[in-house]
């Protein structure tokens, strides 16, 4: 039986994830999560075993880590998928509480879950999968700052973490997905919408990038496609440093032009 912990297991594209990884057999998946109701779900799935894990708790980690190893004394793999968004300007608001919560999940998370479980993961000749994102090697767009902040993070992390373990020959991939119609997409627009009744300075550009917004979240890529680049990332003898899925089309059309261009094109917006 091989062995796999998974953060953000309660979200809609980690259930679809680990309901792919149980389908291949011969895995036993440790779904760590914070929604109650979502990790009882989980645990109807057989070889799956629910976990309450909070990614920005020591104490909830170390919690995981004990029932765990009431299990194996050995990982296969750890899967980072634990995240969060939200849409906030980068100078209104309560944009530094927000940023600082983000980077707490979405990076600092994945640092302590890796360290806990390294070891384990060691013992058992596995690798570390860490989900990033399309923002974290696209040029950035305004109003999506502190996301894009935090998936910039996990990019130098990752590559650095993946050429210290290489000398133990540990794979340490990650995932470079794009939008996926999710509850966290939801929130997005929730969020975009506060932001545009409570902005001083950005209502008229806001307004106008809404609907391009809406059109590149809306799209409704099947999750099952980013479940089987995971499962590449996770059974390949020789994996690759890292799986992109889903980019956005308008957002790739983007990194063809210089700095400049970019920004002149999203200053042409209000235009």
């Amino acid at each position: 039986m091989k062995y796999v912990l998974f953060t953000g297991a309660t979200g809609d594209l980690g259930r679809c994830c680990i309901e792919e990884i149980v389908k291949l057999g011969g895995y036993t998946v440790f779904a760590g999560g914070t929604n109650p109701a979502k990790l009882a779900s989980l645990g109807e799935i057989e070889n799956v075993i629910p976990l309450p894990l909070d990614v920005t708790g020591e104490e909830s980690i170390e919690e995981a880590y004990n029932t765990v190893r009431g299990y194996t004394y050995r990982l296969d793999a750890v899967v980072n998928f634990a995240g969060i968004h939200t849409f906030t300007s980068m100078v209104e608001g309560d944009c530094v509480h927000e940023i600082e919560k983000m980077l707490n999940v979405n990076v600092m998370g994945m640092v302590r879950v890796n360290k806990r479980f390294f070891e384990m993961v060691r013992i058992g000749h596995g690798r570390i999968i860490n989900c990033s994102s399309e923002s974290g090697w696209m040029t950035p767009q305004p109003f999506n700052g502190p996301y894009t902040m935090t998936k910039y993070a996990v990019e130098a992390y990752n590559d650095s973490l993946r050429r210290e373990l290489m000398y133990l020959d540990i794979p340490v991939i990650k995932l470079q997905p794009g939008s996926f119609k999710t509850q966290l997409t939801d929130k997005i627009y929730r969020d975009f919408d506060r932001a545009i009744e409570t902005t001083n300075y950005f209502k008229k550009i806001l307004t106008t990038m809404k609907p391009m917004m809406t059109m590149e979240l809306g799209l409704d890529h099947d999750p099952k496609k980013l479940a089987r680049k995971l499962i590449l990332a996770l059974t390949a003898k020789l994996p690759r440093t890292k799986y992109k899925v889903c980019t956005g089309k308008l957002l790739m059309t983007l990194e063809l032009l210089p700095d400049k261009a970019v920004d002149l094109a999203y200053k042409a917006i209000v235009h």
